[in-house]
C-alpha cells in the first residue's frame, strides 16, 4: 500500500508543483536565450552558470556560446516537461488546461475579487507586484542576473504564497 502511494505521488505530483517546476524551468529558458542573444548580466557581458552559482567567475565579455548556456537550458527545458508531464498527469485533460486552471483559481480571480477573503487578494497582488518588479527593473536596466533584485522579488512572491497557504490552513 505504501508504495503505491509513494510511486504514484512521484508520477503524479500536484498541480503546484508541476506548475512551479513548469514556471521555473520557463524562466530558466527565457534566462538563457536572453544571455545567448544580448547577455544577461548586462549588455555584452554574458552570465557564465557555473561560475555564478558556485561564486566563480560569473560573466564574460566574450558573447560566444559556451556549455554553461547549452547546460543551463537543459536544465529549463527538462524542468518545463517535468511539470507539462505532471499537469498531464494530474488533469485528464492537458498541461494547458491545467495552467490556465491554476492561475485562473489562485491568482487571476483574487486580484480584483475579495470573494475568496481580503487575504487571498492581498497575497495575489504581492505574487504580481514581485514578479513585476523583476521584469519591470531587468528591462529597464538591461540586467537579468542581480542578486539584489532577486532578493526584493523573493520577499513579495514567498509572503505572497506564505499568505494564501495560510489563508488555505484556516480554512
Amino acid at each position: 500500500m505504501v508504495q503505491t502511494d509513494w510511486k504514484e505521488a512521484l508520477t503524479r505530483p500536484s498541480c503546484t508543483a508541476s506548475t512551479a517546476a513548469l514556471l521555473i524551468g520557463s524562466w530558466v529558458v527565457l534566462l538563457t536565450i536572453i544571455n545567448v542573444v544580448q547577455g544577461a548580466y548586462s549588455p555584452d557581458h554574458k552570465v557564465l552558470w557555473f561560475g555564478f552559482l558556485t561564486g566563480g567567475v560569473s560573466n564574460s565579455t566574450d558573447m560566444a556560446f559556451v556549455l554553461d548556456d547549452a547546460f543551463f537550458g537543459i536544465i529549463g527545458a527538462a524542468l518545463m516537461a517535468v511539470g507539462c508531464r505532471g499537469l498531464n498527469n494530474s488533469h485528464d485533460d492537458d498541461a494547458v488546461t491545467g495552467i490556465s486552471g491554476f492561475f485562473q483559481s489562485a491568482f487571476i480571480g483574487d486580484l480584483f475579487s475579495s470573494a475568496n477573503g481580503v487575504i487571498n487578494t492581498i497575497a495575489s497582488w504581492l505574487v504580481i507586484i514581485g514578479i513585476g518588479f523583476y521584469f519591470y527593473w531587468s528591462v529597464i536596466n538591461t540586467t537579468w542576473v542581480d542578486p539584489g533584485v532577486y532578493s526584493v522579488m523573493i520577499v513579495f512572491v514567498t509572503f505572497g504564497f506564505g499568505l494564501r497557504v495560510m489563508a488555505k490552513a484556516e480554512n
